[in-house]
């Protein structure tokens, strides 16, 4: 009788990216992935000590094919601006990965090739080394909140979404003046809460740059 075939850690990572596509991070497990698979969860344990590493994996990969092709052009501003414009398009085409990018510390190649140039671009930005650092992470935690909680708008059903905008509309329209009267007083102009998601990306980076540029002191 033949063997069961041996997968390589390519194709484990190929199938759970695609056991993801219809699923989410909550409900997939490595006994689900074998299935797939047509193997036994041991033998997948032997590339991975654990889900949490399987799926840190997974997401690194989204970063590496985020990073693939980038050139570093113009000045540190746009270079940082141009790298998370596409982390997020990456991130966007397989939504699940985005909250375990945004749970989940990677050390992959992705993750260090990321870090690597916002590194890069905040040290040729002006910055002193020993302040670069800590805005590095102030970058870090505001992408990978903005892009996890895209994400999550974008993996909801449509009859969610319409519901969900139903709700909106009743609770906004509807609102009390008396108990809220700004809501009341705004009612038509504000927004739900998945609206210009790309506008407000990248205003909201713009300003934590602006940040960083204003904080910087002229040699």
């Amino acid at each position: 009788m033949a063997g069961r075939r041996r997968w390589s850690t390519d194709e484990i990572l190929d199938a759970a990216a695609e056991l993801l596509r219809t699923s989410d991070a909550e409900s997939f497990s490595v006994r689900k992935l074998a299935a797939a698979l047509g193997t036994d969860s041991s033998s997948l344990y032997r590339h991975f000590r654990s889900k949490t590493e399987l799926l840190r994996a997974v997401a690194d990969r989204i970063l590496v094919a985020a990073v693939d092709g980038y050139r570093p052009e113009g000045d540190w501003k746009q270079r940082i601006t141009e790298l998370a414009l596409r982390v997020r398009e990456a991130f966007g085409r397989q939504p699940q990965l985005a909250a375990v990018w945004g749970r989940y510390a990677s050390g992959g190649t992705g993750s260090r090739m990321v870090m690597e140039e916002v590194l890069q671009a905040l040290r040729e930005s002006g910055l002193p080394d020993e302040e670069v650092p800590a805005r590095y992470h102030r970058i870090a935690v505001l992408l990978a909140a903005l892009i996890a909680s895209e994400a999550g708008v974008s993996t909801i059903s449509p009859e969610e979404h319409a519901q969900g905008m139903e709700l909106f509309r009743v609770a906004v329209l509807g609102a009390d003046p008396e108990r809220f009267p700004a809501l009341a007083h705004f009612a038509r102009e504000v927004r739900p809460l998945g609206a210009d998601r790309g506008a407000v990306f990248e205003e909201l980076l713009a300003v934590q740059l602006a940040h960083i540029e204003a904080s910087i002191h002229p040699s």
